[in-house]
Formats: C-alpha cells, structure tokens, sequence
C-alpha cells in the first residue's frame, strides 16, 4: 500500500515501482485532496489489475483496516506537507500527518504488515547552521508543518519499540521534478516565469536547501522497502546540493530566457528556515546508494517538463477554485 500515492512524490514512486515490479500488486490510498491528482498517471494505467486506486483518507479507521488485511509492505507519503499552509492553519497537519500516520500504525500492527517505510523530512532537525544534520541530532522542528512531522517521526519509532513493528524512517532533502504541485518553490517559479508572472520570494532569498530529484528519493525508497535487516531505523537521504532561492531563481530565469525584473521580494515566512541540509553518509554506506540525477543538468530537465506539460499545469492554476483561493491568501498582504 502506498498512502498518498497521487501526490508528487507518491505518485512517481508508484510509477517506478509498476514499472520495475509489474507483478507486484500496488493499492494506492489518496484522499486526493489539493495536492493529490490523478492526472499524474499516464493513460491507461488504472486498467492494470495489479494497480489498485481507492480514493479515501488515512483518518477512516474502517477503510484502512479493511484494505490492511492483505496488505504485506506499507509506504506512508500521505501528509500535509506545505510549510505556509500550516502557518495559516496547522489543525489539518495534525489531524493528517499525526492522527492518520496513528491510524495506519495501528492497523499494520493488527495485521502483522512486514514493512512500514515511513516518510518523514528533514525539516524535524530545524536549522543546519554550522554543519549537516545527522540522524541522532535533537529534533527541533520551527513550523507547525515540521512539529507534525517530527510527531509522527516519533511515533512511527514508538510502534517499534513498543509492538516490535517493522519500521523504518526516511528524512529526506527537498525533492525537485515533474508533476510537483504549484505552490512549492520550482513549479511556481517556473510556471510564473512562463506566464510572465512575478516570482515571489521571502526575505533576501539566501535561505538554502539541499535540492535531491525526485527519482533519486524513491530509489532509495525501493531499497528500504525490501530491506529486512534495519527497523526502527532513521536514514537521512540527500544528494548534496544545496542551493539559495536565489540561485534556484536565477537559473530558472536564465533557462527560461526572462527578464531578472520579475524578482519580487516579499515579507519573510514566519520562523523560515535559513538553512536546511542533511548527511546522508549512513545510508550511502549501508546500501551502496547514490544519486544518479546531478542537479545542473536535471533542474534543466525539470523546468523543460513544465515548458511541455503546460495543459497540466494550467488545469491546477486557472482551473482549480483552492489553488486561486490559497494564493491569494498567502500573497495579497506580503
């Protein structure tokens, strides 16, 4: 069962995962809420009988029980995931990402699931001012988006040291690639360039991220699920770099051959973040992992996907009332 599959990294990891496993039946649980699309998937693709869609939400104790009575694996993506929509409101980031990760964890273990592969972020160590967070730092999460991760990080861990369940936890780096939803920082900035739209960013824009491509994520994903020799484990996963939302911006402009006048600075986020980077040296170590998408050339390769996937997002832009609605909210007073 992959929760949250529809969503942006959900829904490439079941991709992945149908092509290099075909005979694996695949159940994906997404609520599809804003960010959940089933445009993400190619045509054709839910005709396949081992690819199950069940549109429904982690909070529903009955449906998940009723679907976890076959399931052998679990991928846990599904979350409220966007730093500024928890700002405004974080009641739905505990309720899905704490109450719901609560719900899953309690239904694997009724049924005895033999892997639970929960995601998790490397926003719960906060900042990384002076050196690369590693995964036996203190967790001290400065969004309520971040709070409600390190919760359920928790959480998950508490299932194997109390009921001996399967776990293990991944805190990755932002992912970047196709079909991620317009409001994070690549595919607004790309899609507003493309319209010729303000690019709008927070304080200085010298706040940092470790950037990794979203098949780099999920590869090592694939590896954890059918990993039996690590639970109740943290692995950091990362590719190394890092970047400024200047530099992020600058690059998009250049690729996309538009003006630097576009460059709007905006009011800061509230505790924003200035530094976010993780060691991912354990992981790599353990499993002979790397990444096989350098960022110089795949941020390329990312902004061309928007470039010719107009129509799917402008569906999400012009066509979605949310969308409309929650930039308006986030940008009308900045």
């Amino acid at each position: 069962m992959i929760t949250g599959g529809a969503g942006f990294i959900g829904s490439n990891f079941v991709k992945m995962m149908a092509e290099k496993h075909p005979t694996i039946k695949l159940v994906i649980l997404d609520a599809l809420t804003y960010a959940g699309n089933l445009d993400n998937f190619p045509e054709g693709f839910w005709e396949n009988e081992n690819h199950i869609f069940i549109n429904g939400n982690i909070l529903d104790c009955e449906l998940v029980s009723n679907l976890m009575a076959s399931v052998e694996g679990i991928v846990h993506f599904a979350a409220e995931t966007h730093v500024d929509r928890s700002i405004h409101d974080c009641g739905q980031f505990i309720d899905t990402d704490v109450k719901g990760t609560w719900v899953m964890l309690e239904a694997a273990r009724k049924f005895g699931v033999q892997r639970f592969v929960h995601i998790s972020t490397d926003e719960v160590y906060g900042e990384a001012p002076g050196r690369l967070s590693v995964e036996g730092d203190d967790l001290k999460p400065k969004s309520p988006y971040a709070a409600s991760k390190a919760a359920a990080d928790r959480l998950v861990y508490s299932y194997f040291t109390t009921y001996n369940l399967p776990v293990v936890i991944t805190r990755c780096s932002n992912n970047y690639g196709p079909n991620q939803y317009p409001e994070k920082l690549i595919p607004l900035f790309v899609t507003n360039a493309l319209e010729n739209k303000p690019l709008p960013i927070y304080g200085s824009g010298k706040n940092t991220r470790d950037w990794i491509h979203v098949m780099d994520h999920c590869s090592a994903l694939e590896i954890l699920l059918f990993d039996n020799c690590h639970q109740g484990e943290v692995f950091n996963i990362s590719s190394n770099e890092e970047k400024s939302v200047l530099e992020i911006t600058d690059i998009i402009l250049k690729t996309l051959k538009k003006p630097d006048d576009l460059i709007f600075h905006v009011r800061d986020r509230e505790g924003h973040v200035t530094r976010h980077a993780v060691n991912s040296w354990r992981f790599r170590k353990e499993f002979g992992w790397k990444p096989q998408h350098g960022f110089e050339e795949n941020i390329g390769k990312t902004i061309q996907w928007y470039v010719e996937h107009e129509e799917w997002w402008r569906k999400v832009k012009e066509k979605t009332q949310e969308y409309r609605e929650w930039m308006e909210k986030q940008y009308s007073d900045r």
